[in-house]
């Protein structure tokens, strides 16, 4: 018992521990109320903190239970809370959050698919010159992506039932479940029917062992159950932080005369920043395929299970529910597409293609601001 009580007590003492603990917190003292500058300043220091305990804990579940199902549970877990952060924006932004759906999503595809994907590869590739991963995996989570992408940020531009960039009531249905479905398709084939398809390519003469678990021992059930808890309470502070500070956030933006798709960009980059840390850590450590299962993995999940809640919310939503791209971010989006498959079928990348998809990632987050 003594034991258990030092372990207890040494957990309690971790940073990692607290920081979910305080920022939660901080968000229920705050939530609903007017925000001075300086109490902004200290959500903003509690998010970052939720942020970093996220992806230590999501790190914890993943060396317990293995690679894919370790990303897995992190992507669907920012995906599900990203989810409530949009319904939360709807409700609230009246006539200037028709959109929010559609800007948040998109920015999470250009997100996750340029700027994690690049990022990793970088690091990847300055590591060991060449990034390896395994193609069949990725690839076929790209085309994943890319049919998702297509069915309900693209289409809705084209279609001729409703006016506008905007699915009709029967479309909008037939895109959430067909949505649905295929994520569930995913999920299956990822983490049962061809699991070794996703997980750590072994690079014996990199040191990389041919088990895709680490030679550190797997922390206990007991410690991964914690860790869990934890996840779930750094993950609802970092997006309930994200929305306190959203209204400052929108002042400012619109202050600065910015377009209002620049509100979604900035919320998607706070939200992803777990992702983003965890695919980095993972490349640093020469397991590229878990950074590609972390980015196309957030993608899916954000696209497969963000619309069809959407769908089911828009019943009570009052206003139109645009999801059409425009013709810049459509332009954006088949430049990733058309690059992203070049750079995952050899399996293999170097310095040159993460430089490419972070010089895409960095012309969105431009044109985002000066369209």
């Amino acid at each position: 018992m003594r034991i258990m009580s030092s372990s207890v007590t040494a957990r309690a003492r971790q940073w990692t521990t607290w920081g979910p603990v305080v920022a939660a917190l901080v968000l229920g003292l705050a939530w609903g109320r007017e925000l001075p500058g300086f109490a902004v300043a200290i959500v903003v220091i509690c998010l970052f903190a939720a942020v970093l305990s996220a992806v230590h804990h999501a790190e914890v579940i993943a060396h317990r239970i293995g690679e894919p199902f370790g990303s897995l549970v992190l992507a669907v877990a920012v995906t599900v809370i990203e989810v409530g952060l949009i319904v939360m924006l709807m409700i609230g932004g009246g006539d200037k959050a028709t959109s929010y759906a559609r800007d948040t999503v998109f920015a999470a595809v250009m997100i996750t698919c340029n700027g994690i994907v690049g990022l990793s590869l970088l690091v990847g590739a300055l590591r060991n010159r060449i990034a390896v991963f395994n193609a069949e995996g990725s690839g076929g989570e790209l085309a994943i992506v890319c049919t998702l992408a297509t069915m309900t940020l693209v289409l809705p531009t084209f279609t001729t039932s409703h006016p506008g960039p905007e699915f009709s009531a029967a479309q909008l249905a037939f895109a959430a479940v067909s949505s649905l479905l295929l994520y569930g398709v995913f999920v299956t084939v990822q983490t049962v029917r061809h699991r070794d398809y996703f997980l750590p390519v072994p690079r014996p003469d990199r040191g990389i062992p041919e088990s895709e678990d680490e030679h550190a021992a797997p922390p206990t059930a007991r410690d991964a159950w914690f860790s869990l808890g934890l996840l779930v309470v750094a993950l609802v502070a970092v997006v309930g932080n994200a929305k306190l500070v959203s209204p400052t956030i929108e002042d400012a933006v619109a202050s600065a005369g910015l377009p209002k798709a620049v509100v979604g960009v900035v919320i998607a980059l706070m939200v992803l920043l777990p992702e983003t840390l965890a695919a980095v850590r993972a490349a640093s450590r020469d397991r590229m395929q878990t950074s590609m299962n972390l980015a196309y993995g957030s993608a899916i999940a954000s696209i497969g299970l963000t619309i069809p809640s959407i769908a089911l919310a828009s019943i009570w939503l009052e206003g139109p529910l645009i999801l059409g791209l425009g013709p810049l971010h459509m332009v954006l989006f088949v430049l990733t597409a058309v690059v992203s498959a070049l750079t995952v079928v050899p399996g293999r990348a170097t310095l040159l293609q993460g430089s490419v998809h972070l010089s895409i990632f960095a012309a969105f987050v431009f044109l985002s601001f000066s369209p």
